[in-house]
């Protein structure tokens, strides 16, 4: 039977964030202020996207120390972490995407439709198009058209002509491409990968328990990481893992959980 644990957590955490984001404008409420690209905690704690940072720094920006201070706090984290915990815990687009990804399974899109196939690497690709784009306009090039960004101030302030483009990205991912904007193209997703390359949280598969349902696989946003699957009991190394926790919570068999890396449950 499906377990929604991780996916209930995480829906509260994303819609946690966009309402205390909501309520320090609406409210003055002081937790947390700002936005995703850059927040304060009680007014203190300084945390400002890393990638948005290095754009700004391309574009030719004198930045202050709280910003930098705040882009370090939150590599810092995810660092540890794993970077791409970010994508499906924080991002609040995830929502958007991982809604077209259910439906496209409802609607058994890839069984009736020519698979569109596409390089995971081309997050990698537009991280440095954001940058050369950032260095030669002087701006800070893709938290201009960033949906992450649009999403975000969309619930903080209202949403305008913006929503266009993130209907966009829930039609590509239903139509197009499974997984396509944050598996693919989002240049986010691949600055924390290279973040969270060695996180210390990860996924554990226990070969011995699995009985090859295929569950976990059909579910993944990030398919390519399960790879051991059927062939050995082996913790996911990839940094593409986004650690959302839905491969743990639709396997039946107890064969995948979350483990600390060469801290507990050491290979």
């Amino acid at each position: 039977m499906t377990n929604y644990k991780y996916l209930l957590l995480r829906r509260f955490t994303q819609i946690g964030l966009l309402v205390l984001y909501f309520g320090a404008n609406a409210y003055g409420w002081s937790l947390l202020t700002g936005n995703l690209s850059s927040s304060s905690i009680l007014g203190i704690i300084p945390l400002s996207d890393p990638f948005a940072v290095l754009q700004m720094l391309a574009a030719g920006a004198v930045l202050s120390i709280d910003v930098l201070l705040g882009a370090v706090i939150l590599a810092f984290f995810y660092g540890i972490i794993g970077g791409r915990a970010f994508c499906s815990w924080v991002c609040p687009v995830n929502m958007v995407t991982d809604a077209a990804h259910w439906l496209r399974r409802k609607l058994y899109i890839d069984k009736i439709e020519r698979k569109v196939w596409a390089s995971r690497n081309i997050r990698y690709y537009m991280v440095v198009i954001a940058l050369i784009v950032s260095f030669v306009s002087g701006m800070a090039a893709f938290e201009i058209i960033s949906p992450i960004t649009i999403l975000n101030r969309g619930v903080i302030f209202g949403f305008g002509a913006g929503v266009g483009l993130l209907i966009a990205i829930f039609l590509f991912d239903l139509f197009v491409l499974k997984n396509g904007w944050c598996g693919h193209v989002c240049p986010l997703g691949g600055v924390h990968s290279m973040i969270g390359r060695y996180g210390l949280l990860q996924v554990d598969h226990n070969h011995d328990n699995c009985t090859l349902c295929m569950k976990c696989k059909d579910v993944c946003p990030e398919v390519q990481v399960l790879g051991m699957i059927g062939k050995r009991s082996e913790a996911v190394e990839k940094p593409e893992c986004t650690n959302c926790g839905r491969c743990i919570d639709v396997c039946d068999d107890d064969a995948l959980g979350f483990h600390i890396r060469n801290v507990l449950n050491k290979k």
